[in-house]
């Protein structure tokens, strides 16, 4: 492990998997931690928490209000939970607008705005102040707690994956992080491009509640789809097979990508899932995912198979295969 914290380490790819594993989970050693998962999940409940230092903190689609509710309504989702409340703490930086365009006031109303439309509450939470040039304006810290899904038992796990699955999302990949880049250089591109950021506890209640047999989700935030699949496939006895054509990314996107050199496959997103269930339900549930707003763009993407176990492996445009590894660290940092 290095001797000091980079960047990298808060991104989501190889050097967070370090810390974790080396630091956090060896001296907090329990249960229920151990199972790394975007919740920890115990007597059908689902409980979540999740820090949020996005630069900037008003993008296009969002702030850091929106963002911090969200993301912790769609980690509670993924779980297989219903989201019900939310805590929220702010530390705040010496100087900050209390109201006006860029305010306290306007982050908040993003944050009740988000949480009315995921139907939690926003029922308790803490504020601090620090010196001016301490906290880059705003830090934010939220915690939730949701009921699990009948449908989910006692949580979803990446055992209960197996070869001939399907593996699906909800829509195009890449554009939260492209939105909070473009924000952050002020680039001067003709695309216009929105952060992707949204509650999906609907969708995936919607999911949960056709009877589609889910075997797995997770929300492919931080290292992006890449980050995501290596998690699920690591270490365990299949392997993921991506199709590239069948991946949706807007064109917007892609041509920002393709401008600066980024892969689609690693920018972090904010309002998708991944879902990962038998062939013989996918069809089902791309069906229920379309008639959701959030859905309509859902697709397989890919299938499990039993070949190149523990890797994620892209069929490329041109017919090739290329191994699709884990991020070290991110292609942009502070995205969440």
């Amino acid at each position: 492990m290095n001797e000091k914290i980079l960047l990298g380490h808060g991104a989501g790819g190889k050097l967070t998997q370090e810390l974790v594993e080396r630091l956090f989970k060896k001296k907090f050693d329990n249960r229920l931690l151990d199972a790394l998962g975007d919740s920890a999940v115990f007597d059908n409940l689902a409980f979540t928490t999740d820090a949020f230092v996005v630069k900037p903190l008003f993008f296009p689609g969002g702030d850091i209000g929106k963002l911090a509710i969200c993301g912790t309504v769609n980690d509670l989702a993924v779980s297989g939970a219903n989201p019900l409340y939310i805590s929220a703490a702010a530390i705040i930086e010496e100087g900050f607008p209390i109201s006006g365009p860029d305010s306290l006031e306007k982050i908040a109303a993003s944050m009740k705005n988000a949480a009315d439309e995921a139907g939690v509450k926003i029922v308790t939470g803490d504020t601090k102040v620090v010196e001016k040039g301490s906290a880059d304006g705003l830090f934010l810290t939220t915690s939730g707690i949701g009921a699990l899904h009948p449908a989910a038992g006692g949580g979803f796990s990446a055992a209960n994956i197996a070869p001939g699955d399907a593996v699906i999302i909800n829509g195009s990949i890449a554009e939260h992080g492209i939105a909070v880049l473009k924000a952050r250089e002020q680039f001067d591109f003709k695309y216009d491009i929105q952060s992707d950021c949204a509650p999906l506890s609907g969708i995936i209640k919607n999911v949960l509640d056709s009877g589609v047999k889910v075997k797995f989700m997770r929300d492919p935030t931080r290292g992006g789809l890449a980050a995501t699949l290596n998690e699920i496939a690591g270490g365990n006895n299949f392997g993921i097979l991506l199709e590239e054509a069948l991946i949706p990314v807007k064109e917007e996107a892609r041509a920002i990508c393709s401008l600066l050199g980024f892969d689609p496959l690693y920018i972090a997103n904010e309002g998708k899932f991944v879902l990962i269930c038998s062939s013989e339900d996918a069809e089902k549930a791309i069906k229920v995912m379309m008639k959701h707003p959030y859905g309509k763009n859902a697709a397989v993407i890919g299938t499990v198979t039993d070949n190149d176990k523990g890797r994620v492996v892209l069929k490329t445009l041109s017919g090739g295969k290329r191994l699709v590894d884990m991020p070290v660290s991110g292609q942009i940092p502070r995205i969440c």
